[in-house]
């Protein structure tokens, strides 16, 4: 195990700061344009912007190949100018009309022949903005109910899309972010396992990798730190989305560390001691302002959930390494546990 003395890079996406909305009520604050957003990176100490599609190019749908490679173009320069750079841009399917069965698992082929060619178009306006890693978040494919879809043939037809992908462009990556629920009922590739079982079998598994969401992770009952570890272990844990997870119910962003301080703990340990820091890779945030938060601390969960990953980033190099390999070596995990939760604690 390696221990890191490097500086993390932070990234969040523009819809992360948002209006308040939910599926129980209305918007709550008044929205923000997209540049009033970009002036704020720099501000709260981020260097890089997460993308979806149609966040780069609003209304890509309505324009041609050419105009959309154009416009990010322009994006691309005035990134550059704001000494800010693209993480990711991953294809926006599950809004359009095209993809209430899913989008590349769709039973319709025309659906599934535009959720491919939309992706394709992604890979160009990555291309054009200057990023090589696309993120797939599988949302709506997968089932309501099992029978509706052979899963097999859907696996096949995810392949394909991914591979379309990677044959557009030579030297992008694709990270898959898998979930297992919400919005489908269940979802295919629902965990890293699954996503890095669809790597090895692409045209190019040294191009395929993950993206881990720490509430992604929790609502498939599982600890966030050993997904990122696996995915570590394979070198293909490319970014993370980090926030904070109260049980197993809908998708909540909370901010990262806020409900589970020790999973938050384990998961910047994880990171640090696999050096995730040397390999320039982002601290993605996917983190939801409270509904309760008023408009003029809209980016409060933004500065706070970075303000906790990094005390917990010194937490996590100012632990005994001594004491704890000599607990370990008496395989004393009582004491062991002792000193994490003291240390935690400040004692």
């Amino acid at each position: 195990m390696t221990k890191s003395n490097s500086k993390y890079r932070f990234s969040f996406g523009p819809w992360n700061i948002h209006e308040g909305g939910d599926p129980f009520g209305p918007t709550v604050r008044q929205p923000q344009a997209f540049s009033e957003k970009l002036k704020l990176y720099k501000k709260l100490g981020f260097d890089g912007v997460q993308f979806h599609d149609d966040d780069a190019v609003p209304d890509l749908n309505k324009q041609s190949a050419a105009a959309t490679v154009k416009q990010a173009t322009e994006l691309g320069k005035l990134l550059k100018d704001e000494g800010l750079a693209p993480e990711f841009v991953a294809p926006r399917l599950w809004e359009d009309p095209r993809t209430i069965d899913g989008g590349y698992t769709s039973n319709d082929p025309e659906c599934r022949k535009y959720a491919i060619e939309r992706s394709v178009l992604c890979v160009d306006i990555a291309t054009a903005l200057g990023c090589d890693l696309i993120v797939l978040w599988l949302a709506r494919e997968g089932t309501y109910i099992r029978e509706s879809k052979n899963a097999r043939q859907a696996h096949e037809w995810l392949m394909l899309a991914i591979n379309k992908m990677l044959g557009r462009n030579k030297k992008v990556r694709i990270a898959i972010e898998p979930k297992p629920n919400e919005p489908m009922d269940h979802a295919y590739v629902p965990t890293i396992g699954h996503a890095i079982g669809m790597a090895y079998a692409s045209d190019d598994p040294s191009r395929v990798g993950g993206l881990i969401e720490t509430a992604h992770a929790k609502l498939a009952g599982l600890d966030p730190s050993d997904e990122m570890a696996f995915a570590l272990f394979h070198k293909k844990l490319w970014s993370v989305h980090l926030n904070d997870q109260n049980g197993l119910k809908f998708d909540e962003d909370k901010n990262f560390g806020a409900a589970n301080l020790r999973e938050a703990w384990n998961q910047v340990r994880v990171l640090e001691e696999a050096g995730y820091a040397d390999t320039g890779a982002f601290i993605g945030l996917d983190v939801k302002v409270m509904r309760t938060q008023k408009q003029e601390k809209n980016t409060a969960h933004l500065s706070n959930s970075k303000r906790f990953f990094e005390l917990l980033v010194q937490k996590v190099r100012g632990f005994d390494k001594k004491a704890e390999a000599e607990f370990v070596k008496a395989r004393d995990y009582e004491g062991l546990e002792r000193m994490v939760i003291e240390h935690l604690l400040g004692v």
